[in-house]
């Protein structure tokens, strides 16, 4: 019996996984704030996705734990994950104590990578391109995770392209997150809508010039990041994910519309088929929770430093 626990800034989501790798059941519970209010949380997950399954916790073969911050899947801990109020927290081996059942944690985006690649029947080398508050990238290469030796494959989001831009949190100028993100959109579009995106693309959408040069600014960003993952990585699917991803079709289109005027500029970039590598992850689809609970199935040492997958020549 395999489980996977998506851990989030306000909610949990634990799937229990059939033996296609679907998901057989699932359930949503709050997220607590703080290292001890995590564990309990994603303890309380775990009980609650069993008892609704209606199996015996002592059934669980496998938990797989998908987080955002620092993951350290070797040793099973995560740092600075600043929205959960979690400087330092032995995650795996806490929860692993209080459920009886081995735990393997990842990062929430890898883990989402993961399952969207399984879910969606990808093949070959693939990414999700998460643009959350932040923008990250999950890299998959023929099933496996590729984390790289100190695990920073796919920060894209950090990737300079305005020298002369905004300076990053990272303490550079022009990232790719400070302009397709969540908190991009926030600083470009000030707004009280409960949903700025949206109110940003239906602006664009009557005509606003203001509003039409903010989405260009955000598509930009996020086929920037389609790019450089093309370029160095090669992967023949993109999935857009994260926050800006509910945005769907509207999003995408602009994306591809970037795409491919850059490659009416640039035979090279025409060449590679650029709108045609990109696609939305589906509305409500549980990737990180099913990706989480592959990682924790996985019978040999957690994908890290210690298991890297090489890129293709």
């Amino acid at each position: 019996m395999r489980l996977g626990l998506d851990i989030g800034g306000t909610k949990i989501d634990a799937v229990v996984l059939d033996a296609g790798g679907g998901v057989r059941t699932q359930v949503r519970v709050p997220t607590g704030m703080g290292p001890e209010a995590v564990v309990a949380s994603a303890e309380q997950a775990v009980h609650e996705v069993v008892a609704r399954d209606d199996t015996p916790l002592q059934e669980v073969t496998s938990i797989g734990v998908g987080i955002p911050g620092m993951v350290d899947p070797q040793g099973g801990r995560v740092r600075h994950a600043v929205n959960l109020g979690v400087t330092d927290l032995a995650l795996a081996e806490s929860l692993a104590e209080r459920v009886g059942a081995p735990v393997r944690l990842e990062n929430d985006v890898k883990a989402a990578a993961l399952g969207a690649y399984s879910l969606l029947g990808l093949t070959g080398t693939a990414a999700l391109l998460n643009l959350g508050t932040g923008v990250a990238a999950g890299i998959v290469i023929d099933g496996r995770l590729w984390r790289g030796p100190g695990g920073g494959a796919g920060e894209v989001g950090h990737i300079p392209v305005d020298p002369a831009g905004v300076r990053c949190g990272c303490g550079q100028r022009g990232c790719i997150e400070t302009l397709a993100s969540g908190s991009a959109v926030a600083r470009m579009w000030p707004s009280k809508a409960p949903l700025p995106a949206f109110e940003l693309f239906d602006a664009a959408d009557a005509g606003d010039q203001d509003a039409l040069k903010v989405r260009r600014t955000v598509a930009s960003g996020a086929a920037s990041a389609v790019r450089v993952l093309a370029l160095t990585v090669d992967v023949q699917t993109v999935v857009i994910g994260g926050g800006l991803s509910n945005l769907g079709d509207r999003l995408l289109a602009q994306v591809k519309k970037v795409l491919a005027e850059w490659g009416e500029d640039s035979p090279f970039l025409a060449s590679l088929g650029l709108p045609g590598r990109v696609r939305m992850l589906p509305p409500h689809l549980s990737a990180a929770a099913v990706g989480a609970a592959l990682v924790g199935e996985r019978e040999q040492a957690p994908l890290g430093r210690g298991d890297v997958v090489e890129p293709p020549a």
